[in-house]
């Protein structure tokens, strides 16, 4: 084949830019929005923020020059009461000293007062360390100190062991030489003594044993507890009351004695240490009702005023090629692209939230129970923009509404036909699922074809499998394990 050359027309698609910097802006989320406004105003020098207001140089000159004289000028109740006194001495005349008022005023460790009033974060408290702490206090052989550390780091987050003795002890006699399994169970024996009460238990079971033998001696009911837990466990889970009262030997009231017994202790001992760092979500629309009209406003706090500061805008000079004048241009017109697409953020997260709003009124009005089923394309049509838009959009921005704060994707759920034609949001199903569950009978709960046919009377079409997902998604149990006959 000849190779030669040809001229052809075509049109395609190109991402400038100020688009790809409008699209980065319009999917970050709050947090991230104030980072990126920070590394602007300190990387562009047109970019100023109108918090921090400063006077024209001509004014600042002017009232260094005389600064009494301009204050009276801009101010003239600034005049003292003696009528000619204008300034005013930097001390006066009084009848006591500070010392006098206040003689026990401690100094400040710091040179700054502002640093006492700085909010102090703590870091975040863990179980290992909680243990690793008490381990320290312990006088452990250097052998027994290396068989606890492999213990403690053989606990999870609840609080159990996360892998069998065995385990561990096979772990270790690549470090320590003869080490026997005896050995290392003796001082799991001791970090079980640790706090808190029923850690480092190798089950449930053993975490409950290790609970009920701190209790102090003259408990009741306390050894047939201990014999419960550790052999019978799975009937208590199973609710089988006939078989527990047959094998310990107890009557009813007997057997509701050693089960609350049994119920005042804590499957997940770690959890009562394990602490994490607050996390707090910052609204980034507000939404209130106001003379009978839900109304949606920006949180003007997400993103400062900025603007384009005129100072050294006006030291560009249309004429001057110079480096210094190309640099400043190129500084101008970023600055203006960048509020242009602050800007464009603002109003298409303000649109997009009032939508949301208008379709779901009866949510803000009734609760989970009467939410629409919606999708992005629904939204997109009502705003005219594109499904990847909404998108990024409603990724990581939140809603303060009068039921609480919600992620904008919380508002878009599938729906399920009902038998008047309509549709049923998914939200509002787990809604009608999660208040059957609440009011049904502990002793006889509901199984998932017997709410299944309860949605079907209401005239929501949901099938039995259907159910049990969201009643799975809901972190609700199936009936036998919510029956309680006890």
């Amino acid at each position: 084949m000849k190779q030669t050359l040809q001229l052809k027309l075509g049109q395609h698609l190109t991402m400038t830019p100020q688009l790809q910097q409008a699209i980065r802006l319009l999917q970050l989320s709050s947090l991230d929005l104030q980072q990126e406004i920070q590394e602007a105003l300190e990387s562009n020098m047109m970019l100023e923020s109108e918090d921090n207001e400063t006077a024209p140089a001509e004014q600042s000159q002017g009232s260094e020059e005389n600064p009494t004289t301009a204050a009276t000028e801009k101010n003239p109740d600034n005049i003292t009461s003696e009528g000619s006194q204008t300034e005013m001495p930097e001390e006066l005349p009084v009848d006591t000293t500070w010392d006098d008022v206040y003689d026990n005023v401690s100094p400040t460790l710091s040179g700054s007062s502002e640093d006492t009033f700085e909010p102090q974060r703590s870091a975040a408290t863990t179980l290992h360390d909680h243990l690793t702490w008490q381990m320290e206090l312990v006088h452990f052989s250097d052998q027994d100190r290396a068989i606890a550390t492999a213990i403690i780091d053989a606990v999870n987050a609840d609080g159990l062991l996360g892998t069998s003795v065995e385990d561990i002890h096979q772990g270790l006699t690549e470090q320590i030489e003869e080490l026997d399994l005896d050995e290392v169970v003796a001082v799991l024996h001791q970090v079980q003594n640790f706090d808190p009460a029923g850690v480092a238990g190798t089950d449930l079971g053993d975490c409950l044993r290790i609970q009920l033998s701190q209790l102090p001696d003259g408990t009741p009911w306390k050894e047939t507890a201990i014999e419960l837990v550790t052999q019978y466990l799975d009937c208590l889970a199973s609710q089988n009351q006939s078989r527990l009262k047959r094998m310990l030997d107890v009557s009813d009231e007997e057997l509701n004695e050693v089960i609350a017994l049994i119920r005042a202790l804590d499957p997940r001992p770690g959890s009562r240490v394990e602490t994490t760092a607050a996390e707090y979500v910052v609204p980034d629309v507000f939404v209130s009702k106001k003379n009978g009209v839900w109304r949606v406003t920006l949180n003007p706090d997400i993103a400062p005023k900025l603007r384009v500061n005129p100072f050294y805008s006006g030291l560009v000079k249309s004429a001057d090629n110079s480096s210094d004048n190309t640099t400043m241009k190129n500084h101008l017109q970023e600055a203006r692209w960048f509020l242009k697409s602050l800007q464009s953020r603002s109003e298409t997260l303000l649109k997009v939230a009032k939508c949301i709003v208008e379709h779901q009124q009866d949510f803000l009005d009734h609760g989970d129970i009467a939410m629409k089923p919606l999708v992005l394309r629904d939204i997109a049509e009502a705003v005219e923009m594109h499904e990847s838009t909404i998108s990024r959009v409603t990724t990581q921005k939140y809603m303060h509404t009068p039921n609480g704060i919600f992620e904008f994707k919380f508002f878009f759920s599938s729906h399920v036909s009902t038998t008047a034609g309509g549709a049923c949001s998914s939200t509002a199903i787990r809604a009608f699922i999660k208040e059957l569950v609440d009011h049904e009978a502990p002793s006889k709960p509901l199984s998932d074809s017997r709410i299944s046919t309860l949605l079907n009377e209401k005239g929501i079409n949901v099938a039995r499998r259907t159910v049990a997902k969201y009643r799975e998604n809901l972190s609700i149990p199936p009936s036998h394990e919510r029956k309680r006959v006890i």
